[in-house]
């Protein structure tokens, strides 16, 4: 029998090993996670481009669904969707809540999961962040800064 009852070639896990917040891998998301994650997209388009709402505030709304993150344990399923050439995507966001038990119901047929992920809305603002970025380094302070001649006093 060991010391202590532990072995002395076992050592502790480092504290920088250990998961983060919330059960979140500090290295990212697993394989399955994304693998699910885009399983999860590609249905929700499909219903999205295929299904006519009985909600009234999405009939005749084109949902673009950008992106799908999943949760470490499959449960819950984050969905970033647009409207591309709109910035309304804020005022449809309770109706898709709103079918959000119905959408569940279409993931269920089409996916072989244990449980079904519960689904959670935001805006996609990724294409609004790269135009900023893009207007900021097209200004003419950037511009100046990026081809600026090497001057003499610059020598290291």
């Amino acid at each position: 029998m060991f010391r202590n009852g532990r072995d002395p070639g076992l050592k502790k896990r480092p504290s920088f090993d250990l998961l983060g917040p919330a059960g979140e891998s500090p290295v990212g998301p697993s394989t399955r996670q994304l693998r699910v994650a885009e399983e999860i997209r590609h249905v929700l388009a499909e219903v999205f481009a295929r299904t006519e709402f009985r909600d009234p505030e999405l009939y005749g709304v084109t949902v673009t669904v950008t992106e799908v993150r999943v949760s470490p344990d499959l449960r819950h399923a984050t969905v970033f969707v647009a409207r591309l050439g709109r910035d309304d995507i804020e005022a449809v966001l309770p109706a898709l809540k709103r079918v959000a038990p119905f959408l569940r119901k279409k993931l269920s047929s089409a996916l072989r999961l244990r449980t079904v992920p519960e689904l959670h809305f935001q805006p996609d603002t990724s294409l609004e962040h790269a135009m900023e970025v893009e207007s900021i380094l097209r200004s003419p302070e950037v511009q100046r800064d990026l081809y600026r001649a090497p001057d003499s006093d610059d020598v290291d």
